[in-house]
């Protein structure tokens, strides 16, 4: 892989997103690299590569190195995006299957919290 180039969140600030909001983003550079696949392979891979470092500074936050589970999750995340993108694709994927697992999270981390009287707060940062 080529050198970061999320410094900024390198730096802390990705671990202050809420796991919706990792994965939503991760989701973003996996459909950059799913939409140019066929098109511009130099694109795609550069995409897949920041989607790459994007899931290690999420494997790398404190609050999922805490859990079994989550750790699992994602590391098992990663290895089917892998093996569909690169790999024999042994898990069957598709790319509608992958697109619907990371718009999930999108979904999520858009969705706002109400208070009490039903107004939106502001997002958690």
């Amino acid at each position: 892989m080529s050198e970061a180039v999320h410094r900024e969140l390198g730096a802390g600030r990705w671990w202050s997103l809420t796991l919706a909001e990792q994965l939503g983003n991760i989701g973003s550079e996996v459909s950059r690299t799913l939409k140019w696949r066929s098109r511009d392979a130099r694109i795609a891979q550069g995409a897949l590569e920041r989607a790459l470092e994007l899931i290690e500074l999420t494997l790398d936050d404190p609050r999922h190195r805490a859990s079994a589970a989550r750790l699992r999750e994602l590391c098992r995340m990663r290895e089917v995006l892998l093996d569909y993108l690169v790999g024999a694709n042994e898990y069957g994927s598709t790319e509608r299957n992958l697109q619907r697992y990371f718009d999930t999270f999108a979904a999520a981390a858009t969705r706002r919290p109400r208070d009490a009287r039903g107004e939106e707060s502001a997002p958690q940062r």
